[in-house]
C-alpha cells in the first residue's frame, strides 16, 4: 500500500448496542492487509476501548483509522467534558463513569492504561470543556 487509506466512523454518546463497530470494522481491513494477529489485537484493544472512553466520557464524537504500509493510525475525537488531570486518568482504577455504568461492566478505569500498554505511541489532548482527543499509532 503506498498511498494511506482512511476510514471515519462515527461514535454516538451512550449507544452500548454499535459501541465497538468501529474497531471491529478496523480488525477485518487489518485482517485482508496481511498484518499479524498479534498487532491486530492490539489495535483492536486500543480503538475499542478508546472507542468506550467517547460513548461513556465523552459524549460521542468521531474516530478515525489511517492505514499506512507500516502502521495504523488511530484518532478518536469527543465532545465530552475533557479531562482534567491527564495523569491521573492514566492511573489504573481511577474512573470517572457513574454507578449505572459501572452496573453494565464498563468503567473500571483501565481505558486509558490498557491503550498505553497495547499502542507503540498514545498522544492525548484535552480541555476542559471542549473535549479530549486520542492519536493512537500502532507498527506492524
Amino acid at each position: 500500500m503506498n498511498q494511506s487509506m482512511v476510514k471515519v466512523f462515527d461514535i454516538q454518546k451512550d449507544d452500548f448496542i454499535s459501541a465497538g463497530e468501529a474497531s471491529s470494522s478496523v480488525k477485518k481491513i487489518l485482517k485482508q492487509l496481511g498484518v499479524s494477529p498479534e498487532v491486530i489485537k492490539r489495535a483492536v484493544i486500543s480503538m475499542y476501548e478508546a472507542e468506550m472512553n467517547a460513548v461513556i466520557h465523552g459524549g460521542g464524537g468521531k474516530g478515525y483509522a489511517e492505514f499506512f504500509k507500516e502502521h495504523i493510525e488511530i484518532i478518536i475525537e469527543d465532545n465530552g467534558p475533557g479531562i482534567e488531570n491527564i495523569e491521573l486518568a492514566m492511573q489504573e482504577g481511577y474512573s470517572t463513569a457513574p454507578g449505572n455504568i459501572r452496573e453494565m461492566g464498563f468503567g473500571a478505569g483501565m481505558g486509558l492504561p490498557n491503550i498505553k500498554k497495547h499502542s507503540d505511541q498514545l498522544e492525548i489532548k484535552s480541555e476542559v470543556g471542549k473535549g479530549t482527543t486520542l492519536k493512537i499509532t500502532i507498527n506492524f
